[in-house]
């Protein structure tokens, strides 16, 4: 059973980076793609970015961190980071990792329910 671990939130001034990881036990971690979801306080769930199995040679970002933050995955150390540069106010949430089983691109998910597997998510705040 896959399971997921995220590491690497805490306090961070306005412009300032961190580096989010999400590491898998349990199963090998080629065949999923991975999801990074956050959560602000009084927010919805959103989707800020997604990096497909294998290779991951897809990658997806939301409109409000793209050109910000990075996805990148380690298959051989079973972690997917997140590389977050100029952090604002409003990046400030709860920061989730979550996998998909996924072969050559197929299936695609799109939704926070496509996804089966969940960390239990990063603290990450932003303010000065």
């Amino acid at each position: 059973q896959l399971r997921l671990v995220e590491s690497g939130g805490g306090l961070v001034q306005p412009g300032g980076s961190l580096r989010l990881s999400c590491v898998a036990s349990g199963r090998t971690l080629d065949y999923y793609a991975i999801g990074w979801f956050r959560q602000g306080p009084g927010k919805e769930r959103e989707a800020v970015s997604y990096i497909s199995s294998e290779r991951g040679r897809t990658t997806r970002y939301s409109d409000s961190v793209k050109g910000r933050f990075t996805i990148s995955r380690d298959n051989a150390k079973k972690t997917v980071y997140l590389q977050m540069n100029s952090l604002q106010p409003e990046d400030t949430g709860v920061y989730y990792c979550a996998a998909a089983q996924q072969i050559q691109d197929f299936p695609d998910p799109r939704e926070a329910s496509d996804y089966a597997v969940w960390g239990q998510g990063t603290q990450v705040t932003v303010s000065s």
